[in-house]
């Protein structure tokens, strides 16, 4: 520890493993908005509408529970996006007979071209953002599963 500043246990903040993730983590959330800015994409809404196509090409069942579930947020932010979704004419939502709670989530035609073209964006974006780093992802897998994510 250095004695000069007793508060941190590294010598220079580049020494954090939590500081260069969150350097990092900066770094890509920025270059993948500009990768999804040709959509008007957000990263939010491009992952509820990768959910939903993955979801429908799984023959699950696509809710908004289901959706919330599978892209690990909130189901009051995942009703939002959809609401957004809907209204740019991307998805469409109608309410189960069985259960007026939940609501079917069905890509349209433009919702699916729109989200088949920006996930070949952000696979091109991510192989060359973290095709240097071979062991990253594995890495990650390990950190959220001991984690509980």
């Amino acid at each position: 520890m250095s004695s000069a500043n007793p508060l941190f246990s590294f010598e220079n903040p580049d020494d954090s493993p939590g500081f260069l993730l969150w350097q990092a983590t900066n770094l890509w959330q920025r270059e993948l908005k500009k990768a999804l800015a040709r959509f008007d994409l957000t990263h939010a809404q491009f992952v509820v509408l990768a959910a939903a196509y993955w979801l429908s090409q799984q023959r699950e069942p696509v809710t908004q529970v289901a959706l919330a579930a599978h892209a690990h947020i909130d189901k009051m932010m995942a009703s939002k996006i959809l609401r957004l979704l809907e209204g740019r004419g991307l998805v469409t939502r109608v309410s189960q007979q069985h259960d007026t709670r939940a609501n079917a989530v069905t890509l349209t035609a433009t919702g699916t071209r729109t989200v088949v073209q920006a996930a070949w964006a952000v696979e091109e974006f991510e192989a060359g953002f973290f095709g240097s780093v071979p062991t990253l992802q594995g890495q990650l897998q390990i950190l959220l599963a001991a984690q509980g994510g």
